[in-house]
């Protein structure tokens, strides 16, 4: 008998008869003598729904209103489920985060996870049910729901697998696994049968909509064994492992090619360029709970530079209320902003054993004649910044030109 958390997301809640589906898979580990528990999504389209009439009646992303009202649509989905599981003669029990326990910090909207009490959970399993847990919610020290941000729901069932010590956790979505690029925009992207957790954060940071990043961060940091898997096709999906001594790691150089179109710009120029400038400046950002991707600065000339850093779009606005308070307090000369910008990757553990990646990813785009504003690098991953009208094009090419179509052809 092993302990298997199943995660549902919006997809896979989408309607009564994808509930259907995503019961018969919960049975179907449960017929195999396993003990289940389930975290799903709100039904497709919900949450956004939800935020839309928060927003008209004058709430903010930030407050706790809103995270009251948006964690609605994972107690419906929870309930959905739980019924539909009792249909077939299961016994289920649908648990919100407050009943879990999961308590999270104040960030509402952004909310981060302290720690899951896992001793309702087993209570419930000891008695033979299926936990259905609404996810992508939780309690604060002071009683108050939270919710963790877009994609949380994946967090929440990466925690709570954590925290029971799961034997696996599958992430149900409408895809088959993890590919080598977004087949949307890439028609021969291939399924990838295995993905490194290092590999892994950098896609989801860089674009990937398959997995949250911080729930890729909490299992890796747990070593939570985690799959990515469909609803609706039958298959063995990716896993998401750890580096090991596998013989084929180090053959591919890249591995996968991720495009960010939520991403956008801003320059503060003139600024005096001396210890102390760019501290002030980030730290009001990150107080205001804004998450900085890329930074360059300028060379100094005749005492002062350019700094120019890249945010979500969803904070532009926010942060130019505060880049706009700063140049002031700095004298700067402008601050320009760019909203039509993308972020195009090539990601790779290969990459730390070839030379050329980045030769070849300039090479590519230059050919296409695709100017490069800003480059970040690590050791797996070169990223660059992009007029947005090209990212499409740019994720194909590079597809191309680091032979990804042939991976699993």
């Amino acid at each position: 008998m092993a302990l298997i958390v199943q995660k549902f997301g919006g997809t896979s809640m989408g309607s009564i008869e994808k509930i259907k589906q995503a019961a018969s898979l919960v049975i179907k580990e449960k017929r195999l003598g396993n003990d289940v528990v389930v975290v799903v999504s709100a039904m497709n389209g919900e949450t956004n729904r939800l935020l839309d009439l928060a927003v008209k009646m004058g709430g903010h992303q930030d407050n706790m209103e809103t995270d009251l009202i948006i964690s609605s649509g994972e107690q419906i989905s929870s309930g959905l489920l739980s019924l539909a599981l009792k249909n077939e003669s299961y016994d289920a029990v649908p648990l919100l985060g407050h009943q879990v326990r999961i308590t999270t910090d104040e960030s509402y909207g952004k909310a981060r996870i302290s720690r899951v009490d896992s001793d309702n959970i087993h209570k419930m399993l000891k008695e033979g049910k299926i936990v259905v847990i609404a996810g992508f919610q939780g309690i604060d020290s002071n009683g108050f729901i939270t919710t963790l941000g877009r994609g949380g729901s994946d967090t929440t069932a990466v925690a709570v697998a954590a925290a029971i010590k799961a034997d696996r956790c599958d992430i149900y979505t409408d895809v088959d696994g993890v590919y080598t690029a977004d087949p949307n925009i890439v028609p021969d992207a291939h399924r990838l049968d295995v993905v490194y957790f290092d590999e892994m954060i950098e896609m989801s940071s860089l674009g990937a909509k398959v997995l949250q990043i911080r729930s890729v961060e909490f299992a890796m940091k747990y070593g939570v064994n985690l799959f990515v898997k469909s609803t609706f096709v039958e298959g063995k999906g990716t896993q998401i492992k750890f580096l090991g001594d596998d013989e084929n790691m180090e053959e591919l150089q890249v591995s996968s090619v991720a495009c960010d179109k939520d991403e956008a710009k801003i320059s503060i120029r003139g600024i005096p360029d001396k210890p102390g400038i760019a501290a002030k400046i980030f730290s009001r950002i990150s107080v205001a709970n804004i998450v900085v991707d890329m930074i360059i600065q300028n060379i100094s000339v005749e005492g002062h530079t350019d700094l120019t850093f890249t945010v979500s779009r969803k904070d532009l606005k926010k942060a130019l209320e505060i880049t706009d308070i700063l140049a002031k307090e700095l004298n700067a000369k402008e601050i320009i902003s760019d909203d039509k910008i993308a972020k195009i990757s090539v990601i790779g553990v290969g990459m730390r054993n070839h030379y050329g990646t980045a030769s070849t990813m300039f090479g590519v785009l230059a050919k296409e004649n695709i100017n490069i504003m800003m480059i970040s690098t690590s050791e797996i991953k070169i990223s660059c910044v992009i007029d947005a009208k090209y990212a499409e094009l740019a994720a194909r090419i590079l597809h191309d030109a680091f032979n990804l179509g042939k991976v699993n052809g």
